[in-house]
């Protein structure tokens, strides 16, 4: 198969990006509008970019009228959000937050979520999520009339306690399953994991 990017409608490139480019960690990301309702919405084109500063980036579509979705409307308000990390626990709730609601309806009680504050940022985190990062906005990159990439610069991090060791430095081993986002209605667990040691220029030249 040979493909041109150019040649295809957005919709063929969504399909194949997203069945390629798994699994993808999912934010599931908790704002506030300036009038003060509460949103989360299940992000799968997320990602961490960089340590300095710290930056993650969210990618917003449009929702299926056309109109802007919640998320992106409440950061523009506000610039302010939080991304909670889902793990295996949090995907019921993560489900019913992906469902297209009304504009201005909350999702947070239809979920059956509890938000607690949130270090640094207005809106608030989700008490069931193993690790939260308070955030505000750094860049806004409108793509095209369709796609907006959001940067938000990571201003807290909240956490369970028994997800770090007590120097606060590492994950505890088995401590952290997060969901990855594969294509269509699949999803990936992180139970199976294995460990790859790195090499040196010298081993490498040897081929160990």
């Amino acid at each position: 198969m040979d493909l041109r990017f150019d040649d295809l409608p957005a919709g063929d490139r969504y399909r194949l990006l997203t069945a390629l480019v798994t699994p993808r960690p999912i934010a599931l990301v908790t704002t506030r509008s300036a009038s003060g309702t509460d949103n989360a919405a299940p992000i799968s084109f997320f990602q961490v970019l960089a340590e300095e500063p710290p930056i993650v980036a969210l990618s917003f579509n449009l929702r299926s009228d056309g109109s802007l979705k919640d998320t992106p409307r409440n950061i523009a308000e506000t610039g302010e959000f939080v991304v909670n990390l889902v793990d295996e626990a949090l995907v019921p709730a993560m489900t019913v937050c992906a469902a297209e609601f009304p504009h201005g309806e909350s999702e947070i009680a239809a979920a059956g979520l509890t938000l607690l504050p949130c270090s640094g940022v207005a809106p608030g985190r989700i008490a069931g999520a193993p690790a939260s990062l308070g955030c505000r906005t750094h860049t806004v990159i409108d793509l095209s009339p369709e796609r907006r990439i959001v940067l938000g610069q990571v201003v807290s991090l909240q956490a369970k306690p028994d997800l770090f060791t007590p120097d606060g430095r590492h994950l505890r081993e088995g401590a952290f399953l997060p969901v990855g986002r594969l294509y269509g209605d699949l999803y990936a667990r992180t139970g199976d994991r294995f460990a790859v040691p790195r090499v040196t220029v010298e081993e490498a030249r040897k081929g160990r």
